[in-house]
């Protein structure tokens, strides 16, 4: 639905000095100090504010100005009545004036207020309020020929400005809408590439990995049916812990994949899935919030890495897994009884590259791990904020 030209305010940037030079700016608040010296000077030349009355024009200035602050932010807010109400006040503080024999300091009065009115109300209310501004200055000339051009002047001047405001506005509305058009393509195309790049791991990475998984499960089952022996054995052990780590790397392409598109599972799921692997036990606690991809990518690389410490360094110890979702952020624990452990390879400093990769992980998104003996057992906890 279009709006009407003539009850439709100017639009948001124009009223703002967004984008103004500041040559433009200075300007304007040279012209207003010379307006105001000259209003002051012409009232105390009329000689009817003397004596006690001297400090009026000064007031009525101070009055004036806070005014027309007051209507920059009503205008900004499209407030009509408001502003229409402040821009009276101007006038009225004008006719004051002229009822005191100050003409100049009226007039002054009377054009700011309808050069106000033009340039940042609505079309049809700034043309009427301009106009009973200066029907004040028509009455205060003999010479009605120059009354009416100092009118069509004043009207015209405030549409000038209006203009100006509303070109400067537009341009600037403009450029923001261009970069918002920027934004979204840029991240149109990224999300293109990283559905090209699922693409091709999932050709590549992902059916080798399949494949691998049917070659080890087919010499599996062939070196389960040659003869028993020690040899055999000890080749049956390999083949199984490679069909495992086989499996466990085409899970977490899988996982890489849905991440790269978008479509990365709940976090907790991941982590029971993880968790029930190997016997873990797992516990979820506090209401779920939303993660962001690095948040959920972090918590799930610190539990993997976490599981694999304990399987590797507290061979059959009980390991328990905790994600805490509190007001803060989320917390991750990963917790084991206590078996034997090589005290010089984790220790509480954190040596090992994988604590200090994840250690890097957490610190990277304003976070914190801490690691090291608790207990009997040992403890990795991560803290990141949401």
């Amino acid at each position: 639905m279009r709006s009407n030209k003539w009850t439709a305010w100017p639009i948001q940037e124009s009223l703002t000095h967004l984008g103004m030079p500041r040559g433009r700016t200075v300007l304007d608040l040279v012209l207003m100090a010379a307006l105001s010296a000259w209003a002051l000077f012409g009232a105390y030349v009329s000689g009817d504010f003397s004596g006690a009355a001297g400090v009026i024009p000064p007031l009525a200035l101070l009055c004036c100005i806070a005014a027309v602050f007051a209507y920059h932010h009503t205008t900004l807010d499209n407030r009509l009545l408001p502003s229409l109400a402040l821009l009276a006040g101007i006038a009225a503080m004008g006719w004051g004036a002229s009822v005191a024999g100050g003409l100049v300091p009226s007039t002054v009065l009377w054009i700011t207020t309808a050069l106000s009115a033009m340039e940042r109300l609505p079309l049809a209310s700034g043309l009427g309020a301009g106009l009973l501004a200066l029907a004040f200055v028509v009455m205060g000339f003999d010479y009605a020929p120059g009354s009416w051009l100092t009118v069509g002047a004043v009207l015209l001047g405030g549409f000038s400005l209006r203009l100006d405001a509303q070109a400067r506005g537009a341009g600037f509305r403009l450029l923001a809408q261009e970069r918002t058009a920027r934004e979204a393509e840029a991240r149109s195309a990224a999300l293109a590439e990283r559905a090209r790049i699922a693409r091709e791991i999932h050709d590549v990475l992902a059916h080798s990995l399949s494949a691998q998984l049917v070659h080890l499960e087919a010499a599996r089952l062939q070196i389960e049916r040659g003869p028993e022996g020690p040899f055999r054995d000890q080749i049956l052990e390999r083949v199984v812990a490679a069909r495992g780590m086989a499996r466990e790397g085409l899970a977490e392409t899988r996982q890489a994949l849905s991440a790269l598109r978008g479509e990365i599972a709940p976090v907790e799921d991941y982590l029971r899935e993880l968790a029930g692997a190997d016997g873990t036990e797992s516990e979820v606690r506090g209401e779920r919030q939303p993660l962001t991809a690095e948040i959920s990518q972090t918590v799930r690389r610190v539990a993997q890495e976490a599981l694999t410490n304990a399987r590797k360094h507290a061979p059959g110890a009980k390991v328990r897994m905790l994600l805490a979702y509190e007001t803060s952020g989320v917390t991750l624990e990963v917790r084991d009884a206590g078996a034997q452990r090589d005290s010089g390879e984790l220790g509480s400093s954190g040596s090992g590259y994988g604590l200090l990769g994840m250690r890097e992980r957490a610190e990277l998104l304003g976070g914190t791990l801490e690691a090291g003996p608790e207990g009997d057992g040992f403890v990795v906890r991560l803290r990141v904020p949401v």
